[in-house]
């Protein structure tokens, strides 16, 4: 075998495998087996930490090996026993105790995006979302996967705001927001973004626009008192009217949308944004 052809062999093999590392990684999320080990004041070994988990012995000495190929998790011997903890990686971003933990986000991709992309022949055959088939909900709507529960629909919306969590002070960073005094996040959720917002630009205010059922759990989970500078708005934003603001961010929204939709909510962005704003950035900022 030539070395293009090895390299062509090797790169097979990490794709046709990709799958199993996604999932040692979302079952180690979902035991809690980082969780365990942030926890310990000590190092521990496959017994102790099935024992606590409640799983099986060898089933665990089995996943803490994989965890440990995948950098997830460093092995010791001390005596005759081998014992693990956590990496960099796993104690930063897997933990849930982590400012920056992404458990959340694991888990939406293990029980929602996981199950979905099981069907992604169907999909491209038919052309449409296989969410009657993955969930057995109906599949007509877009965002009925993860609503498809209170519990589901928080597991997202949680997710999300751990992914903003690492990255976006740094996005509203990457321009000068401070000459907007009232802005508008359409589709913000829980509110993480809007949060980032104003700690970079305190003398703004941001109206996190949503659907009544998103603004319902925003409000129930994730509200803080004193947050004067952050409000919620329940609507549509491709029926109802738009609140009106300096500036209106869309975050991680258009990809979810046919290019149709999305030419017509800039659209609407476009007729609502106050005129005097259009010379200083462009009337929306997309991320």
């Amino acid at each position: 075998m030539d070395c293009s052809e090895d390299r062509a062999y090797r790169l097979l093999n990490e794709y046709s495998n990709g799958f199993m590392i996604s999932q040692v990684l979302f079952t180690a999320c979902e035991l809690g087996v980082f969780d365990l080990l942030a926890e310990a004041p000590e190092p521990l070994g496959s017994a102790v930490v099935a024992a606590r988990l409640g799983t099986s012995p060898r089933g665990t000495e089995l996943l803490l090996d994989a965890c440990a190929s995948l950098e997830l998790l460093t092995v010791e011997t001390r005596g005759e026993r081998a014992v693990c903890q956590n990496t960099e990686l796993s104690r930063t971003f897997l933990a849930r105790a982590s400012p920056k933990s992404q458990h959340n986000m694991q888990l939406y991709l293990s029980r929602t995006t996981y199950l979905c992309w099981g069907h992604l022949a169907a999909a491209v055959r038919e052309g449409k979302n296989q969410y009657t088939k993955a969930f057995g909900v109906p599949s007509n709507e877009l965002f009925t996967a993860i609503y498809r529960s209170e519990a589901e629909q928080l597991q997202f919306m949680r997710g999300l705001q751990e992914a903003w969590s690492v990255h976006g002070g740094a996005v509203m960073a990457a321009f000068d927001l401070s000459p907007f005094p009232l802005i508008c996040d359409l589709g913000g959720g829980s509110g993480a973004l809007a949060r980032e917002c104003v700690s970079l630009y305190p003398e703004c205010r941001v109206i996190v626009f949503d659907v009544s059922e998103v603004v319902r759990m925003a409000k129930k989970h994730f509200s803080f008192p004193g947050e004067e500078q952050v409000s919620f708005r329940e609507g549509d934003f491709f029926k109802d009217p738009l609140p009106e603001a300096d500036l209106y961010i869309l975050a991680r929204v258009l990809h979810d949308w046919t290019d149709e939709k999305c030419s017509h909510l800039l659209a609407r962005i476009h007729h609502t944004c106050k005129p005097e704003n259009w010379n200083l950035v462009p009337s929306f900022l997309s991320v």
